[in-house]
Formats: structure tokens, C-alpha cells, sequence
């Protein structure tokens, strides 16, 4: 599809006083025009393709330097969108990149970029496949090595082959139910159960697949953890254990802990955020009570609660009532806090003993905490669908189990494929296969204005 218009945008991360670098690009016919107009480069430089040029970007008057910049053009096809693009590389912060995106914006033919357009236009011009640009911004806000590892697997193509492959099996299927439609009397007859159980492998393939996507979303997304029970059994202790620093103060006093503190970390390679929230009890602290109002908010939009229990001094009617506040929802794991620390027996609510002190118990408590939010072998994921790849995936196994109807009640091949096809036009939705507005629109809408 060719594009009329230039494209013009901050393609990195700007903050006051932070980065030395950023980068202002460009796409489109009049890119290199632009790119020409704003910087002047002395000497004797080339304008060549994959070239560096050396340069200052100038102020209206032609005579004022904003900026000293590199400029890198690369000509179509050979760059990201498959347009002629020019990537300006000047001073980071805010000023410096302002100001030159100020004098690109007022060239004519250039509008500012929309969320994701870049790598729309990459996909329209075949220089990405849709699984590979929903690669790259799942790769740019990955926050773990684990999840820069799957986007890097989407990137290289891996979903894309994958999903390709199958949904080139249920083409030679629907091929064959085709061909007996019409010219049956001239051809062998179709083995139905050897077709069906054709279309009841890659349904199984299909389910496999959205099951490691599921997983695959603590990797991406990451976890919120809720670390809840009554004052002084060791909260805010167990979060500096994992944390490996001092997140949260510790006292012998109860209550200490007053608002809702987190923490980012990570546990075999899913980023968790740890919420240290106040000790819930009675009280008559105007404080502490809001502290504990956000301690009950915590629990419903958390993905996990750790109630923590004193294991010295035992399991309490307090303990059980916490428990039980818990939404039927929302996974949780009991911890009896201080085994280092002599106690009566623990019920059998208690999934893992653990020392804050020692640490003793942590490799089977962050074992259980993923185990239960279905994290466990996150580490073994090879591919991860993401949620709008997941739901075309199952809604194409669904119709593959359809098929199973349709052979029970023996209807003639031609119902076959109604199924099938819509099975193939799902797949086809993933990749790109089978493009849309619609499907354009939803995917791009979500990516950051210079990606």
C-alpha cells in the first residue's frame, strides 16, 4: 500500500537530564527531502543509503544551531518500514529533541507518527510478518531476561512458522474435501477418519500453544504479589529477604508498616511486584486504618496472596479469619514465617515453612508461589502467543472440534469445510495472512508512537 505522507516521531525514551542520545525518525517519500532541509552537513559528505552523515540541525533563519547531530539515511527498501527512512541522532533530554522535532514537523508532506505506525507500515510493505511486529513491542517493554528471550523467539519468526505450518496442514485438508465436492465420482474416496484425526492434531497443537501463551504471560506481564496477615508475624521482613535489600522498615512494634509499599523483583526470571501492605487488625489509629483499607484492596487485584503466619507462636483464629478473606478467585499460599524458631504444630493450611531470617524455606516458597499462579514452568516455554493471538488460536481449535459433530452425524464433506475454513481464516488473522482494519487498528493501537 503506498503511503502519500511522511512520518516523523521520537523513536527513544525522553526525560529531563536523562540519556545522551535520541533518535528522531522519519519514513516516507519525502523523508530524505526532509532530512536535508533541517540538518546541514559541511564538507564534502555524501547523501548515500547506510551512510552516517555529520552535521547541525539549523534554526528557520539558516543561520542559529539548534543541535549537533548525526543523520543515517536508509533508502527503500532496504529499511525497517521498506520506505526511504532518515533517523536523526541528536542530544538526549528534552530541549534538544524538542526543538528538532519542532523544525521537522513544520517541513511539508510530514505529520507526527501514530502509535505503532512504523511498524504497520512494515508489515503493509512485507518487511514484518504481524507476529514479528508484536514481537518488537513486546520485546521493548520486556521486563525480564526470560521475556526479552520469547519476544526475541516471535521475532525471528518462530510463532509465525509455527502457526504457518499448521495452518498449512488444514489447507491441504480442506484441498482434499474440495476436490471430493466437486468431482467425488472422479476421484478415491476420502478416509474421514484419517481426516478428522488430521484435524484433531493440529487442534491439539493449537491448545498446547495457547496454554504456554498463558503461562507465558507472567514472563510478559509479570505478577502481583499481596503479602498479607496480622501485625509483626514478618511481612515486611519476608520482602527484604526477596528483595535483597531494605525495602520496608523492621520493628519489634506492631503497625510499622502503615500505606501499601512494592517492590519489583524478580523469581526465575518473572518479574514479580511485591506489596507489603499493613498488618490487618482492630485499631483505632486514623492511619493505620487507612493502611489497612488498602491492605483489603490489595487482595482483589492481586494474582497471588502470601498470607504470612507466625509459625513460633502458632496458627490463630485471626490467621483463619484472613484466610478467609481472601476472594475463592485469587491463588494464594500460607507461609509460616520464623522456623528458625521453635512452634506448635501447623495446620494443614500452611504450604511452607520459612525464615525471614535465615532465609530457610525460600527456594520452596518462590517454587510454590509460581506453581500456583501457573508460572511453574514458565522457564520451558519455547514460543508465548499473546492474548490476541491466543484467542484466535482457540476460537480456530473450537471450530476443529466441531468437526467432531460433523463426522457423528455423517453429513456430506461440504459441511466440513465450513469449519475449517474459518479455522484457516483465524490462523490466517494471526500472522497477517488474512489482513483487516480492524485488525490492523486493534494490534498497532497498543505499541508506543515511535515503534
Amino acid at each position: 500500500m503506498p503511503r502519500l505522507d511522511t512520518i516523523a516521531a521520537v523513536a527513544t525514551a525522553v526525560a529531563p537530564g536523562q540519556g545522551g542520545i535520541a533518535v528522531i525518525r522519519l519514513s516516507g517519500p519525502v523523508a530524505e527531502q526532509v532530512g536535508q532541509a533541517v540538518v546541514r552537513c559541511p564538507g564534502r559528505q555524501e547523501w548515500g543509503s547506510h551512510r552516517i552523515l555529520y552535521g547541525h540541525v539549523m534554526a528557520v533563519d539558516g543561520q542559529r544551531r539548534l543541535d549537533e547531530v548525526l543523520l543515517l539515511l536508509m533508502r527503500a527498501p532496504r529499511s525497517f518500514t521498506g520506505e526511504d527512512v532518515v533517523e536523526i541522532h541528536c542530544h538526549g533530554g528534552v530541549m534538544a529533541v524538542q526543538q528538532v522535532m519542532e523544525r521537522v514537523l513544520e517541513q511539508p508532506g510530514v505529520r507526527r507518527a501514530l502509535p505503532g505506525e512504523f511498524s504497520q507500515r512494515a508489515v503493509l510493505n512485507g518487511r514484518l510478518d504481524l507476529t514479528q511486529a508484536e514481537a518488537v513491542s513486546a520485546l521493548v517493554s520486556a521486563r525480564s531476561r526470560r521475556a526479552a528471550d520469547l519476544a526475541m523467539a516471535g521475532l525471528d519468526g518462530g510463532i509465525q512458522a509455527r502457526i504457518t505450518a499448521l495452518r498449512e496442514r488444514l489447507l491441504d485438508q480442506l484441498t482434499e474435501l474440495e476436490a471430493r465436492v466437486d468431482f467425488e465420482d472422479d476421484l478415491p474416496p476420502l478416509d474421514g477418519t484419517a481426516l478428522l484425526n488430521e484435524l484433531q492434531a493440529v487442534r491439539t497443537e493449537l491448545l498446547a500453544l495457547v496454554a504456554d501463551g498463558e503461562r507465558g504471560d507472567a514472563l510478559r506481564h509479570g505478577l502481583r504479589v499481596a503479602l498479607v496477615g496480622r501485625p509483626n508475624v514478618g511481612k515486611s521482613s519476608l520482602l527484604n529477604r526477596l528483595s535483597r535489600r531494605e525495602r520496608a522498615i523492621v520493628t519489634e512494634l506492631p503497625g510499622t508498616t502503615r500505606d501499601l509499599l512494592e517492590s519489583e523483583i524478580v523469581l526465575d526470571g518473572v518479574p514479580i511486584t511485591l506489596m507489603d501492605t499493613a498488618g490487618i487488625r482492630a485499631t483505632n489509629d486514623a492511619v493505620e486504618q487507612l493502611g489497612i483499607a488498602r491492605s483489603e484492596e490489595a487482595l482483589m487485584s492481586a494474582d497471588l496472596v502470601l498470607l504470612i503466619v507466625d509459625g513460633h507462636a502458632g496458627w490463630t483464629e485471626t490467621d483463619a479469619q484472613l484466610l478467609a478473606r481472601i476472594p475463592n478467585a485469587v491463588p494464594r499460599v500460607v507461609v509460616a514465617n520464623k522456623s528458625d524458631l521453635d512452634g506448635p504444630p501447623l495446620p494443614r493450611e500452611v504450604d511452607v515453612q520459612f525464615s525471614a531470617l535465615n532465609g530457610a524455606g525460600e527456594d520452596a516458597l518462590v517454587q510454590v508461589l509460581l506453581e500456583r499462579c501457573g508460572a511453574g514452568d514458565a522457564a520451558a516455554i519455547v514460543l508465548s502467543l499473546n492474548t490476541r493471538q491466543r484467542d484466535l488460536a482457540s476460537a480456530a481449535a473450537a471450530a476443529l472440534a466441531r468437526s467432531h459433530e460433523v463426522a457423528q452425524q455423517q453429513l456430506p464433506w461440504d459441511f466440513w469445510t465450513i469449519d475449517l475454513r474459518e479455522a484457516i481464516r483465524g490462523l490466517g488473522e494471526i500472522t497477517g495472512e488474512e489482513l483487516t482494519e480492524a485488525v490492523l487498528e486493534r494490534v498497532f493501537s497498543r505499541f508506543c508512537i515511535g515503534k
